[in-house]
């Protein structure tokens, strides 16, 4: 390794803490990524090996850390603790990301196949490492593909258990964390329109279809198709900002 450069030297090193893996390891998936962390990060995690570098013994003294004393759970409490030690906001989007790395089922709980089994896929068995894959972790949300899959997982995460809608005021808050990353112009409107006009539960295909609309249709609504298949409650959000003036002439109003 003395051969290597001072910054290929200091990417072997993080690497190495972070995974727990060897130097001839490290420098394996860091070449194949073109030195990039993140993509070694993924090419690492992705081999069955990883989790041989983890300690489970670890995992579990985590998870006693944070269960609750009532329930063999991670519930609120734990989950704030851990972002305390994590130093990270509860209402941070990447605490989203984590619970999808988890697959939890609900919102507020890890159960303890979730949190074992979750922080095991991602080969971190200590706070320390927890800590260091967070900004990793979030920059997964720059990711198309990944936000695509987080945006469709956080739907039946953030719905209460045995409902099949998400509650509107619930949707509306994770429209408005989700779409602060990965920016669409209309999500204040639409938010507006929905408390105006709806006022209703949010159905699986309105929350999968809503995404694809952002992506495909320009704010302006220049290429929006009135034959296309969206859901009835898109068309009439569209209906909404033409007749609110918000839309004009293909242009959105530029104090909008």
């Amino acid at each position: 390794m003395n051969k290597l450069g001072r910054g290929h030297r200091d990417k072997v090193h993080q690497f190495m803490t972070i995974t727990g893996a060897g130097e001839k390891a490290a420098l394996t998936v860091l070449k194949a990524s073109d030195w990039h962390l993140d993509g070694a990060f993924d090419i690492f995690y992705r081999q069955p090996h990883a989790k041989s570098f983890i300690d489970v013994r670890h995992l579990e003294e985590l998870y006693n850390k944070y269960k609750d004393p009532y329930a063999d759970m991670i519930m609120a409490d734990g989950i704030s603790n851990l972002c305390t030690d994590l130093q990270v906001d509860p209402q941070d989007i990447v605490m989203l990301v984590v619970s999808w790395h988890m697959k939890a089922a609900t919102m507020c709980e890890f159960s303890k196949q979730e949190f074992v089994g979750g922080l095991q896929s991602l080969g971190i068995d200590s706070l320390e490492k927890f800590r260091e894959r967070i900004p990793s972790m979030r920059a997964e949300l720059q990711d198309d593909q990944k936000f695509k899959e987080i945006y469709n997982f956080a739907f039946g995460w953030a719905k209460e258990k045995g409902q099949k809608s998400l509650a509107l005021d619930t949707a509306i808050g994770m429209w408005q964390l989700l779409f602060e990353e990965n920016r669409w112009p209309l999500v204040d409107h639409w938010c507006q329109f929905l408390q105006a006009r709806h006022n209703k539960a949010i159905s699986r295909d309105t929350w999968s279809q809503l995404l694809e609309f952002a992506r495909s249709v320009d704010p302006t609504l220049s290429n929006y198709d009135a034959d296309g298949a969206w859901p009835y409650l898109i068309d009439e959000f569209v209906e909404y900002l033409n007749e609110n003036g918000i839309i004009q002439k293909g242009r959105m109003k530029e104090w909008l």
